[in-house]
């Protein structure tokens, strides 16, 4: 056994024996044999969670076991009946808020399929700028108000290439970038009420609490904007914090994701290639080029054009760019030519080469367009035909590099141009093409697809307005109809599948079942601790410590609760272990319980000083940050979250 395991197990071993002794002191403490067990139980969720010992969702499984478990055993337990009537066990997989979470996910799914948030990347990317102050707004206020209609996760890991490409053409790192896109994603959550798992399971927990409250205490449900102005103004406390103390807390660290928009790096890596790598040219009104066609550019002057944008968007792949395209003055080029070629070409045309690329960055990115191998297959229709013939590249979307005949290798330096060479049977054809139009070709039986490591994803853009009217559909139904959360989300999750937008294997693996389990499996936990008595004993020994104060106080305290519980363990279960707990400290203190309830919900989100949220855990490795980066910069954060949180809900509600 290693040393680092050997550590990593007698640190598990005494943090066990502290938990095991906090449980036997509880039970002997509890006023109850019953909240004593549940009371234990509670202590090894905690454990469980904090430690990793198992998966967190295979813990709360576990859990949801050991409560069914005990209607076995409860004359052992010194029981009458069982923690949680088995007959309620699994209700949480039918509950409204692990619905409305499948929902939200493969809605969320449906907006990405059809590329609508990859415009909004490509938009940021445009008028981002090249200074932190402006970058940081944009990207950090976008994923924020993305986020708070999605996961929060999907929102930050849609973004992470963005930011990437953004890091590699302004020269910023990216863990100056990451780690502000990240906060924001996780705070964006709290806008809406479906923007985040522990808001949407809220409005569940309250009902189930309302069972155990006399009919003047009982709380009414939250709406879907019902947060927003607590939302907005966390999210616009994190852009402010970042970009006024940003070059402060933030790291300066090496990252280690490969920047896709250094396409031909990618190539090289890949396919071996060294001669040809992509520019973005300009062509000035004072260039000879102007007026000439694609063909007449290409042919005499050792470039391939693969991408064109003239001012009305950018031209790439299948049935956009062919040798009769024509070139006017301040169109932009995309060009495959060799580095020690391009220099005197441009000079030679007065073409203006940019540095690096900037209007095809995202399109040419190694995750949208790349160099592929094609076999010309035996009895293909192009047999003895050449490309120009076949107009390969307005046909297929596919300029072709070079040909490989056996020993043979025909490419821009053959004496005969390689696009006027006949092809014969197991002609190796090297190709650019977009990953989308290689896709398509895999169903062209005229060829054998060799690159096979490729992006795979399918873009949908002509669902866009399928995607967007069932979305319309859906927040109009969650605003202005009386039908349960779940209910109208899934009409716009259905809606998806129906009309095309994510067929049904798509909307499976839209689906992170393990939050799905894990939330699921956890509800019965929190019944037990609400119908138990436990909720309300550990209110009571709460209220002894904070009773006399302001009540604002002791919503602070439980805000604070929130977020300690929030970093050791999901924050799904935290809310499901502290709503209750919030509603009973409320009652005792006089105050209002759903805004109890809605701190603990809303201080869950709190979760930047250590790397144990999904989203710090997702930007972590990418940016080369160390914990001691999320405590320097998340310890501001989470002050900084709980005043403007507390603060809010008290001017708000």
């Amino acid at each position: 056994m290693s040393i680092l395991r050997r550590k990593k197990l007698v640190k598990r071993v005494i943090a066990f024996a502290m938990f095991f002794g906090l449980a036997v002191y509880l039970g002997k403490v509890a006023p109850s044999t019953e909240v004593g067990w549940v009371s234990a139980i509670l202590v090894l969720t905690v454990y469980l969670f904090a430690f990793e010992v198992v998966g967190v969702d295979v813990a709360a499984v576990s859990i949801m076991v050991l409560l069914g478990l005990s209607s076995l055993v409860a004359p052992l337990m010194g029981l009458e009946k069982g923690l949680v009537d088995n007959a309620l066990l699994f209700n949480g997989f039918s509950s409204n808020a692990v619905m409305s979470i499948i929902a939200v996910m493969i809605i969320g799914a449906g907006l990405d399929k059809t590329g609508i948030m990859s415009q909004v990347a490509a938009t940021i990317m445009r008028i981002g700028g090249t200074t932190e102050k402006r970058i940081i707004p944009l990207i950090s206020g976008t994923v924020g108000v993305i986020s708070s209609f999605m996961q929060n996760v999907g929102a930050a890991a849609l973004f992470l290439p963005v930011v990437s490409r953004i890091s590699a053409r302004t020269g910023l790192p990216l863990s100056r970038l990451l780690m502000p896109m990240g906060f924001c994603a996780i705070l964006g959550g709290t806008i809406s009420m479906v923007g985040s798992s522990p808001l949407i399971l809220l409005n569940d927990l309250i009902l189930n609490s309302n069972h155990a409250l006399p009919a003047d205490k009982k709380m009414a449900v939250f709406h879907l904007f019902s947060v927003t102005p607590i939302g907005i103004a966390l999210l616009a406390t994190g852009i402010v914090y970042f970009v006024v103390a940003g070059r402060f807390v933030l790291p300066l660290t090496q990252s280690k994701l490969t920047e896709g928009g250094d396409t031909m790096d990618y190539f090289k890596r890949t396919y071996g290639f060294q001669a040809f790598y992509l520019f973005e040219v300009v062509v000035p009104q004072a260039s000879p080029v102007v007026g000439m066609s694609v063909d007449q550019l290409e042919k005499y002057n050792g470039v391939r054009v693969i991408a064109v944008d003239k001012g009305d968007g950018v031209r790439l792949g299948a049935n956009s760019v062919d040798r009769q395209t024509a070139i006017g003055a301040g169109t932009i080029l995309g060009v495959l030519s060799s580095d020690t070629m391009i220099g005197p070409i441009a000079e030679k045309l007065r073409l203006q080469i940019l540095p690096q690329l900037d209007v095809f960055s995202d399109s040419l990115s190694h995750v949208k367009a790349g160099i592929a191998e094609l076999v010309i297959a035996p009895g293909s229709s192009l047999v003895e035909k050449s490309a120009r013939e076949i107009w390969m590249r307005k046909k297929y979307g596919a300029s072709l590099l070079a040909i490989h005949r056996g020993d043979e290798i025909f490419n821009y330096e053959s004496e005969t141009d390689v696009r006027d060479e006949k092809f014969e049977v197991g002609d190796v054809l090297v190709v650019h093409i977009t990953w989308e139009d290689l896709a398509r070709l895999e169903k062209d039986r005229d060829f054998v697809i060799v690159t096979t490591e490729y992006p795979h994803e399918e873009l949908r853009p002509q669902k866009i307005y399928h995607a967007l009217v069932f979305f319309v559909i859906t927040l109009c139904l969650v605003l202005f109809s009386d039908l349960r959360l779940s209910v109208s989300l899934l009409v716009g999750a259905i809606g998806m599948i129906l009309t095309g937008v994510l067929n049904m294997d798509e909307a499976y693996k839209a689906v992170s079942w393990k939050t799905v389990f894990l939330l699921a499996s956890l509800i019965p936990l929190g019944l037990a601790v609400e119908k138990s008595g436990t909720a309300a004993w550990i209110a009571q020994q709460t209220l002894s410590v904070v009773g006399g104060m302001p009540i604002w106080v002791i919503q602070l305290a439980v805000a604070a609760l929130a977020t300690f519980f929030t970093l050791v363990m999901s924050n799904v279960g935290a809310t499901v272990l502290l709503v209750p707990l919030a509603v009973n400290i409320a009652l005792g203190a006089g105050a209002n319980p759903a805004v109890f309830a809605l701190t603990v919900a809303i201080a869950t989100s709190n979760s930047f000083l250590i790397p144990t949220h999904q989203v710090n855990a997702l930007i972590m490795g990418p940016a080369g940050y160390r914990v001691p980066d999320f405590m320097r910069a998340g310890g501001i954060m989470t002050i900084l979250f709980l005043i403007v949180a507390v603060t809010m809900l008290n001017v708000v509600f």
